[in-house]
């Protein structure tokens, strides 16, 4: 092995790009390819310089390569030069959008299996299938975590371990329009016939 082999830079594969392979469906030398943009950001289209990195024949890169292009993995920026000269870059913005976009939805993940763990903490078991759902549905419908986990404080607090009593917590401060708990805080006295509307119903009887 010569001397000029062994340094020469080797191509370096995230492991962060394994999360979006499967739904990217790319073919073995596509992935190579991408890899190799990977390596060489915003550097043009040169099919020689890939057939002697990647070792595969320039039919092969230039099928490769339309298939990225197809599959909307990458793009083509146009620039010009000083002298006017044209040079089509290779743009990996939409893979970079992919991967942030999936990070922010492991990390949204992560938190909302975190909540669950919380609620089964505070009130010292499992939570059911149906637990799941409505907890889930609270996120879907906008509740953000930080209101569900204090109208969980305050049920625990009441010595409730219902979800219908937390719920009735959450709609009634959406409809006064809190959206932190800092403004829930603020508040300064809860009404009295609030205070009793809330407990109108026997929640320490309901398993639901």
């Amino acid at each position: 092995m010569s001397k000029k082999l062994m340094q020469e830079k080797n191509l370096v594969i995230p492991s962060y790009i394994f999360s979006i392979v499967n739904q990217l469906h790319l073919t073995t030398n596509e992935f190579l390819l991408l890899i190799y943009f990977w390596n060489n950001p915003d550097t043009s289209f040169d099919i020689l310089e890939i057939s002697r990195v990647l070792k595969l024949k320039e039919e092969e890169i230039m099928l490769d390569f339309k298939g990225l292009l197809n599959k909307k993995i990458i793009t083509l920026t146009a620039l010009k030069d000083s002298n006017g000269k044209r040079t089509e870059i290779v743009n990996l913005d939409i893979l970079y959008a992919m991967l942030e976009e999936n990070f922010r939805v492991e990390t949204k993940k992560e938190e909302n299996d975190n909540i669950y763990s919380i609620f089964e903490h505070e009130f010292g078991r499992t939570l059911s299938s149906m637990e799941y759902e409505i907890i889930k549905n609270w996120l879907e419908k906008g509740f953000n975590e930080e209101l569900i986990l204090g109208a969980l404080k305050e049920a625990v607090y009441n010595g409730v371990n219902n979800l219908r009593y937390i719920e009735a917590i959450l709609y009634e401060w959406n409809k006064k329009g809190y959206k932190t708990m800092k403004e829930v805080n603020s508040r300064i006295t809860k009404p009295k016939e609030e205070t009793e509307k809330l407990f109108d119903y026997n929640w320490l009887d309901d398993n639901e």
